[in-house]
């Protein structure tokens, strides 16, 4: 174990990434091992680029490549026997390194990721979104089938053994990314043992609501990608049915039958319900029940209108922080 090579890609963030930079190099230190910073920048418009170089961070200026590349050309500079990708907007715990040492050593992963916790001053929708990926404390780790590269360790063979990440995708690439390691037989853990913070939440509706219009376009290109399969598309078709329904109900009320169109609104919110339950349960939180059932609706609806976008070759762009 010589050296750990932190990628961190980045698009104006000024206000986080001296905190992100600090916090790996922290954690590279305690954990006793030599660290390289390497943050690949998209064309900030901002102070970003120089307050890393303020932390002796290589910064790679490429503008116009999307997220996959930019990983992949600081993975292609990058001189550590692990490679770490997180994102630039995310504080890393001081035992973050360490942790996923001893569970590599001890044969229990070969990819790891740290749960995402939000600052207290989070609005309630940032907050109930994050929190639907989190496992109780009584779960320190779970086996995952993927993980998200907010945060992401391996040993650089494995990244090398799949090709890294998919320089095609416009979001999801992470997902596409360790289903490959999977494929390959990488053992993937999700740690709920120490937690990350995620400090680039989504500060208002608009930006929620851009974010998730932003990253279910991705579904397309995972099937165009892996194939059809259940696995990816099970949600596309759940969305554009509730699409459908949502234009049946809509339909029933406009013809004089309220109750066949009361009916059909109520079948567009089950699935909401379903998934808010699965995410919910676990946490025994009625309130976090409740808003994950409003938020999961509306994604439902993004989702659908998302992958009739992409069927029309039409993408949406990642919202403005704020």
């Amino acid at each position: 174990m010589n050296r750990v090579s932190i990628i961190i890609p980045m698009y104006n963030e000024a206000r986080h990434i001296a905190r992100t930079l600090q916090a790996a190099q922290q954690a590279a230190d305690a954990a006793n091992i030599e660290c390289e910073l390497i943050v690949v920048d998209n064309g900030s418009d901002d102070q970003g680029p120089q307050i890393a170089r303020q932390f002796d961070a290589q910064v790679l200026v490429l503008p116009r490549l999307l997220i996959g590349a930019l990983r992949n050309r600081g993975a292609a500079i990058a001189s550590g026997e692990w490679l770490a990708f997180i994102d630039a907007d995310v504080e890393m715990p001081e035992n973050w390194l360490k942790l996923v040492f001893d569970l590599e050593a001890s044969g229990q992963a070969d990819v790891v990721g740290l749960d995402l916790h939000t600052p207290a001053q989070a609005p309630w929708y940032a907050d109930a979104w994050q929190r639907r990926t989190l496992r109780p404390d009584t779960q320190p780790l779970h086996v995952a089938q993927w993980l998200p590269s907010s945060n992401l360790l391996m040993r650089r063979r494995w990244f090398d053994k799949v090709g890294g990440f998919n320089e095609q995708l416009r979001t999801g690439e992470d997902k596409e990314l360790t289903m490959r390691l999977v494929d390959a037989g990488a053992k993937l853990l999700a740690v709920n043992q120490s937690v990350a913070l995620h400090w680039g939440y989504e500060g208002s509706w608009r930006e929620w609501m851009g974010k998730e219009l932003w990253r279910q376009g991705s579904h397309l290109q995972l099937l165009r990608t892996h194939g059809p399969s259940l696995r990816l598309l099970r949600f596309p078709l759940l969305s554009i049915g509730a699409w459908v329904v949502d234009f049946m109900a809509i339909s029933a009320l406009l013809d004089g039958f309220p109750h066949h169109g009361a009916l059909m609104l109520l079948l567009t919110v089950l699935p909401a319900l379903a998934l808010s339950l699965r995410q919910s349960a676990r946490h025994h939180d009625t309130l976090l029940t409740l808003q994950l059932w409003g938020l999961h609706w509306v994604r439902l609806h993004l989702a659908g209108a998302g992958f009739i976008l992409s069927l029309c070759h039409w993408n949406a762009r990642r919202p403005a922080r704020g």
